[in-house]
């Protein structure tokens, strides 16, 4: 995805701003940097954004479909605070594993449902946790219109969905690429856009990610 050096500098400068230094969260960075996991977690303005939009839902419940290190979910784990209930889902045991560390450390475990496998697998066992407050979809891209109609499935009317990295680097917006993940990208916001229950939207973001964007929907009934 296309970068740009100011993009990353004010990303810095809105971190150390508005959220500042955190050990928990930083710990886990450098925990997943160092378990060799891909460098792929939300930045910290974006995972202050999931916790504020969780808390100002008044989510409960959290169903995250990609772990990774458990940097986003440590974000959620925050927002539901001791009576509230985060179930996430990972494809690879040893990212669960990370994130099972990383979560301990930052002290919100015991809120936390880690289920390893994968998550086409795992959603359809989860109709006795539902419904969900917020689900929050980053795994594999390919998936996503499968993991957005699960989602659905396990929400109730009010529920928040965010489907992260839809814009690709502006490439969502080319219908004769040949890439899986955009193509992937396109049937959510089509999923979006005709499914009465939902009503939706996205937007871009730039920052120290790069060029990319997220669906943001709500369930309407």
């Amino acid at each position: 995805m296309n970068s740009d050096p100011t993009w990353q500098t004010t990303d810095a400068y809105l971190t150390d701003t508005l959220i500042g230094a955190d050990d928990a969260l930083d710990g886990a960075l450098a925990a997943n940097s160092e378990q060799g996991l891909p460098p792929i977690d939300v930045s910290a303005p974006q995972g202050k954004f999931l916790h504020l939009l969780a808390r100002a839902v008044g989510a409960r419940k959290i169903l995250e479909i990609g772990t990774l290190g458990g940097y986003s979910t440590i974000w959620f784990a925050r927002a539901v605070g001791s009576s509230g209930r985060v179930i996430t889902l990972e494809y690879e045991p040893h990212h669960a594993e990370v994130a099972r560390a990383n979560l301990d450390r930052a002290g919100v475990g015991d809120i936390v449902d880690i289920r390893v496998g994968a998550a086409l697998d795992s959603l359809p066992h989860l109709a006795s946790q539902a419904p969900f407050d917020l689900v929050f979809i980053d795994a594999d891209k390919e998936n996503n219109p499968r993991y957005l109609r699960a989602a659905l499935e396990l929400s109730r009317p009010g529920t928040v969905i965010v489907v992260d990295n839809v814009v690709r680097g502006g490439s969502v917006s080319n219908a004769d690429l040949d890439d899986e993940r955009v193509r992937a990208s396109r049937e959510v916001l089509d999923v979006i856009a005709a499914e009465p229950r939902l009503d939706g939207t996205a937007l871009q973001t730039v920052g120290s990610k790069g060029w990319d964007g997220f669906a943001l929907a709500l369930v309407t009934g």
